[in-house]
């Protein structure tokens, strides 16, 4: 098949108008879980990081070397982006998102053996690119075989399960980081062990997901496309108990064996410079808030509020479940109410929020309660708009750039706000200043009200 030849295909709507089915719920278990994976290996970091601090722990690193360790973790999250990006648009979605799957288990197993900061770090960098490659390859994948009168809400609940991670990991933190019930250097551990156990159970369930049939007529396998899209119409129709009609919208796509990285700066720089700033923006200021508060809040707790270690994941429960059901409450709003409003919504209002924490811990108002009440409320707002930006990267460009252009927008804005936020909050914390932490989460907050301002309408 050569690159150019232009066919004429229905998939696209056909898959459009079936019925919400058991079907789609097997989508989301064996492709949308991989968030809460991502947020159990986010706030591990952040619930042990006073116990990698003590030298009982096994490691002994200091404040900013966790910070350091959480760079790490998203440097190759950025890298494993653009990578696994590339070839799940050269060898297809279903196969990358097992080998990716299978990255993340070797290596989050390989850091719960530890032994130094550089096998940490080298462990945490591996882990990173598993990750990283998910979120080209089950996104793209998600878009295209969820409906697209559903994709705003499922897109924006799929990435806010995230929090659903990060909510287990803190309460799994409270018995393995209790040193009457574990060793010290065992429990934190253990917590990365428990990681490697979900992912061995997604990795089941996700063998029986099929490639995507986009992908399949884009890359000139028409008769595979068309042989797997009747395995699902003959599938959805049972369960729903529905009958099909059949939809007379087709349209017109130009099949090609890949898309590089050049088509990728073309498209986004000549065809579309102000969905690439809407998309940079979007990403950047998500990724830099909530990497920097979520990797480093257990060291602010124990820094400035001297909650025990083996406290700080009761906590982290209430925002991991205010980040979660922000995203599910909302996520509807996308769909009805339409992106725009909802984007800037969101943001607008976190951000107005964030500040006003921000001052409150400045004037030494706030305790380890009232502190964590604070980031409820910013995080119930905060966590929609962040999921959108994936949903945004999705929807704003060519349906044959849409898994590098995930990448591409991830890496980009993660390396620049997630390697940035971690390494910063880490030195602030170190400081010991309750003034320099709170300069930190003004940074954030301004960050978010400026990409509201820079965003334009999604389609």
């Amino acid at each position: 098949m050569k690159n150019g030849r232009t066919i004429e295909t229905n998939i696209p709507a056909r898959l459009d108008r079936l019925p919400w089915a058991r079907w789609h719920w097997l989508i989301l278990l064996g492709l949308g879980t991989v968030w809460i994976l991502d947020g159990l290996e986010v706030n591990v970091v952040g619930v042990i990081g006073p116990r990698l601090t003590d030298k009982a722990g096994g490691l002994g690193l200091t404040d900013s070397q966790v910070g350091l360790g959480a760079a790490c973790y998203v440097a190759g999250a950025c890298a494993g982006a653009l990578f696994f990006g590339y070839l799940t648009d050269r060898f297809g979605r279903k196969k990358l998102f097992l080998i990716t799957l299978g990255v993340y288990l070797l290596a989050t197993v390989a850091t719960a053996f530890s032994f130094n900061p550089i096998w940490f770090y080298a462990c945490r960098i591996i882990t990173g690119t598993g990750i990283g490659g998910e979120y080209a390859a089950v996104n793209s994948a998600v878009d295209e075989l969820i409906p697209a009168r559903l994709r705003g809400t499922v897109d924006v609940v799929v990435n806010g399960s995230f929090w659903l991670g990060t909510t287990f990991a803190a309460l799994m933190s409270v018995p393995v980081l209790n040193a009457s019930v574990l060793p010290k250097d065992v429990g934190w551990r253990l917590l990365f062990g428990i990681g490697a156990l979900l992912g061995v159970g997604i990795l089941f369930v996700r063998r029986m997901v099929p490639e995507s049939p986009r992908w399949l007529f884009i890359h000139g396998r028409d008769d595979e496309a068309e042989r797997i899209v009747r395995d699902i119409e003959r599938t959805v129709s049972e369960e729903s108990g529905e009958k099909l009609d059949e939809p007379d919208d087709s349209i017109e796509i130009r099949q090609r064996r890949t898309v590089g990285f050049g088509d990728i700066v073309r498209t986004a720089v000549k065809l579309y410079p102000r969905r690439t700033v809407l998309g940079l923006a979007l990403f950047i200021g998500q990724a830099f808030l909530y990497n920097a508060v979520f990797f480093t809040y257990a060291l602010v707790l124990s820094k400035f509020f001297k909650v025990p270690d083996d406290r700080t994941g009761w906590y982290l429960v209430p925002i991991g479940l205010g980040n979660f059901f922000g995203a599910f409450i909302l996520s509807r709003l996308f769909d009805r109410l339409g992106r725009k409003i909802m984007i800037s919504g969101t943001y607008i209002v976190s951000g107005v929020l964030l500040i006003g924490t921000a001052l409150l811990f400045r004037g030494g108002h706030l305790s380890a309660t009232t502190l964590t009440i604070c980031w409820v409320i910013v995080f119930f707002f905060a966590s929609a708009g962040a999921s959108s930006a994936y949903l945004t990267g999705s929807e704003i460009f060519p349906m044959e750039t849409r898994a590098m252009a995930i990448a591409s927008f991830y890496a980009v804005g993660t390396a620049v706000g997630g390697i940035f936020g971690p390494a910063l909050f880490g030195k602030l914390v170190d400081t010991g200043k309750e003034s320099a932490v709170s300069d930190g989460y003004l940074l954030g907050a301004v960050q978010g009200r400026r990409r509201t301002a820079r965003g334009g309408q999604t389609r």
